[in-house]
């Protein structure tokens, strides 16, 4: 049973506040080690959208770059596959996104088709429904749950007079609320003009009016000429920004591409916690390391990857890495523009499926998560399925779950159940060093005996006078530095 006693959900938040300074201050000195650092949960409540206030993208140029104020929306979905059930699931995650990026959900209704109708999405005669829906509700935005193209989204806001925005917009409009880290925003940044180029557009004709010369105070050095309409310019600034930005996060990456280097020189295991958004990865790395990393039950809390050092209960170090959500559908804008930071999946050697066991369909959980992790070249990656929140989950699901997927554990994070099972799972998946070494290593190289216990797997160790005779299994670059100090 959850605790209502406010006082308690005080002492919790000062407890999550409490560990993640801690957390901060033994990182600092961990100098191989890659960190972020995210506000804590009091912080992200603090920051709320204000009504009127614009999430548009500054300094590119003057054209309409569709700014989301999300305050009153109504949810359209197009029902084209699976069970009745399926299109209620995706609808309710829609509801979620939408509350996450701050708005007021009023309606949410689902259109049975074959395939989205190319013109309007939904088809002319729900199209005069949704109209009389979005007029009685009061809305101000309806937000459909797919990608639509531009000719579908002028026709929608032609006929509906409200902002129509579709799922990828929405999910790009609460990375760019949640993104903290310099890399975070630039990825994000990218991945909206991505998604805006196309759909690049102004008021009437004032885009399409062509650009005088010189003498008429035209686009002067840079423009092609005076026959670039309005609308080109804009583009072609657009893309000078995209360029920039791809430069930018190309130079952030070298730096991340340098400390991951330099963990895989000293054979040091990596471990990603990946899954869908909200399952609990956060919540398991606090566990097994005390990171003190932003938990919140809400869609993408996490943006910037968080790496923490752990050890085997034999005294073995390797790393702990906790990613962005994955969603369904998420945007290949985002893939491409996240590319560097889901590296941490796609370069380590053990991924931690985490698993909603709560939810209502966890199995399309699996397969979207499944998806983008082959996307981006982890399908070859050993895999642990951690079923989460198994204290509210139905345990009929989590049985069928344990049932169908080989090396897969239940475990609740909020609790605690299951976590030593998990974490003796997870050491036994790790890459084993492959070299037998059985060396009396003397005792002023107390050096190599530290590096054999972070790195190796002991077999036998007994002081003797001379030194530490050592029986134990290491890496190749190991074995040779113990044989050339001791001859």
């Amino acid at each position: 049973m959850i605790d209502e006693d406010p006082r308690n959900n005080d002492l919790f938040e000062e407890l999550l506040r409490e560990s993640a300074r801690v957390a901060a201050d033994f990182d600092a000195d961990e100098s191989e080690l890659e960190v972020s650092s995210q506000p804590d949960l009091a912080d992200r409540h603090a920051l709320r959208r204000v009504k009127g206030f614009s999430t548009e993208l500054q300094d590119i140029s003057e054209a309409e770059y569709r700014q989301l104020q999300l305050e009153r929306v109504v949810l359209v979905g197009v029902w084209t596959e699976g069970s009745a059930e399926m299109a209620e699931n995706s609808l309710a995650e829609l509801k979620a996104l939408a509350e996450t990026a701050g708005s007021e959900v009023l309606e949410g209704i689902i259109q049975r088709r074959d395939k989205p109708d190319p013109a309007t999405y939904i088809g002319s005669g729900k199209v005069i429904e949704l109209r009389q829906i979005v007029l009685s509700s009061g809305a101000d935005t309806v937000i459909c749950d797919g990608e639509l193209s531009p000719s579908q989204l002028r026709q929608l806001e032609d006929k509906l007079k409200v902002k129509v925005v579709d799922r990828t917009a929405l999910i790009l409009d609460i990375f760019a609320q949640h993104a903290k880290s310099k890399e975070g925003k630039a990825q994000v940044e990218l991945a909206q003009i991505a998604y805006l180029l196309p759909r690049l557009r102004g008021w009437g004709d004032s885009l399409s009016r062509q650009v005088g010369g010189r003498a008429a105070g035209g686009a002067g050095i840079g423009g092609r000429g005076p026959g670039e309409t309005k609308i080109e310019t804009d583009r072609r600034r657009i893309r000078d920004k995209m360029a920039k930005l791809r430069r930018e996060i190309a130079e952030m990456k070298v730096s991340r591409d340098t400390k991951r280097q330099e963990r895989k020189r000293f054979n040091i295991p990596s471990v990603a916690i990946a899954g869908y958004t909200n399952a609990g990865k956060s919540s398991l790395l606090n566990r097994l390391t005390d990171a003190g990393v932003l938990v919140e039950n809400a869609l993408f809390a996490t943006l910037d990857p968080t790496v923490r050092k752990s050890q085997t209960s034999e005294g073995r170090i390797y790393t702990l890495s906790d990613t962005v959500g994955f969603v369904r559908h998420l945007p290949h804008q985002l893939i491409d523009a996240f590319k560097s930071t889901l590296e941490e999946v796609s370069g380590a050697d053990l991924i931690v499926h985490v698993v909603d066991g709560s939810h209502p369909d966890p199995f399309e959980q699996i397969r979207a998560v499944r998806e983008v992790i082959n996307e981006i070249g982890g399908s070859e990656i050993p895999e642990i399925i951690a079923i989460n929140k198994v204290d509210a989950a139905d345990p009929e699901v989590v049985m069928e779950i344990l049932r169908k997927e080989k090396n897969s554990f239940a475990f609740s994070a909020r609790t605690g159940f299951g976590i030593d099972g998990l974490v003796r799972a997870i050491e036994k998946s790790l890459p084993h060093p492959n070299v037998e070494i059985n060396a009396l290593i003397p005792y002023e190289r107390g050096d190599l005996v530290s590096a054999v216990h972070e790195r190796g797997e002991i077999l036998s160790e007994e002081y003797v006078e001379t030194g530490t005779q050592m029986r134990a299994l290491v890496d190749g670059g190991l074995a040779k530095a113990i044989e050339e100090a001791l001859h």
